[in-house]
């Protein structure tokens, strides 16, 4: 039975590559105010490359760590060290101001929150509150919150278990990286489901419990869970499983015996700010993700 639907925060629920994009310019733009000869060699490519060139040795720190990291390689390339205050606070409040939800996510909660407990669990500093999201879920998870470690950590789904009350078997996580939302909460014990909007391939040696393109695909994902039929992927063209090789799998009807949960043991404090460049997101399939950092 399942109670508790999770949900990672950037890149699932959140349309965060043209909001990181608008900071990043906004950057470059005063970079080539205060300095225009030696901005005026910086590209906007370049800036987004310097949250790749950190992340590998940062990623296990708070995205505010790891972005004030790339800013400072950013403002090097124009002699503008002594500015990383400054650009950090610029490029937040530009990066805030356009993060919003993709438009699958309202109606899609709107649709679940009846049947399940609504949760929100990130490694990133996207707060419900700054991106049109308030009010939206039962309980939300930080990591970096209380000295709670990112995902994949064991831990940090330990948390999500602990604040949604009820076991592990009857949460699911819905998310857009391989790594991050499928493998490492079905290690912890919970079911998962795979957000896939760009189409890409499924790796081997994991199993989602669900795929889905669109979250509007994810109330009918939920019921067939309830049925048993795992490996499921929904999609425009119908519903099949990986095992059977089916198409046009029937939706079941019964979604269960839902409760609402209370919150408890993880308080929702305030993560340190942290930008991220447009670098290698998404699923992070066939390799270690490198995060899309805000």
């Amino acid at each position: 039975m399942l109670t508790t639907v999770v949900f990672d925060a950037d890149e699932t629920l959140l349309d965060l590559r043209p909001a990181v994009t608008g900071g990043l310019v906004a950057v470059l733009d005063e970079m080539r105010r205060l300095a225009p000869a030696a901005a005026a060699k910086v590209s906007l490519a370049e800036l987004e490359s310097d949250w790749g060139a950190v992340f590998g040795e940062l990623k296990a720190a708070p995205v505010a760590e790891i972005r004030r990291a790339a800013l400072a390689r950013s403002l090097a390339r124009a002699g503008l060290d002594d500015h990383l205050d400054d650009a950090a606070a610029l490029f937040f409040a530009r990066r805030f101001a356009l993060t919003r939800p993709f438009s699958d996510v309202p109606p899609a909660l709107a649709a679940l929150r009846g049947r399940y407990t609504l949760g929100f669990a990130t490694n990133g500093n996207s707060r419900t509150e700054r991106c049109g999201l308030a009010g939206e879920f039962a309980f939300e998870v930080y990591a970096h919150e209380n000295g709670l470690p990112k995902k994949p950590a064991p831990e940090f789904f330990a948390a999500v278990v602990a604040a949604a009350g009820v076991p592990a078997e009857q949460i699911v996580y819905v998310g857009d990286s391989w790594e991050h939302d499928v493998v490492a909460p079905q290690r912890a014990g919970l079911r998962s489901v795979w957000l896939n909007r760009q189409g890409l391939p499924r790796p081997v040696g994991c199993t989602p419990d669900a795929e889905v393109s669109s979250l509007a695909e994810l109330s009918i994902a939920l019921a067939d869970l309830h049925v048993g039929v795992g490996g499921l992927r929904v999609g425009a063209g119908g519903v099949g499983t990986d095992e059977a090789g089916a198409s046009g799998v029937g939706v079941g009807a019964g979604v269960g015996d839902v409760r609402s949960v209370g919150v408890g043991g993880v308080g929702v404090g305030g993560v340190g700010v942290g930008l991220g460049g447009v670098g290698v997101g998404g699923a992070g399939v066939g390799g270690a993700a490198v995060e899309l950092g805000g």
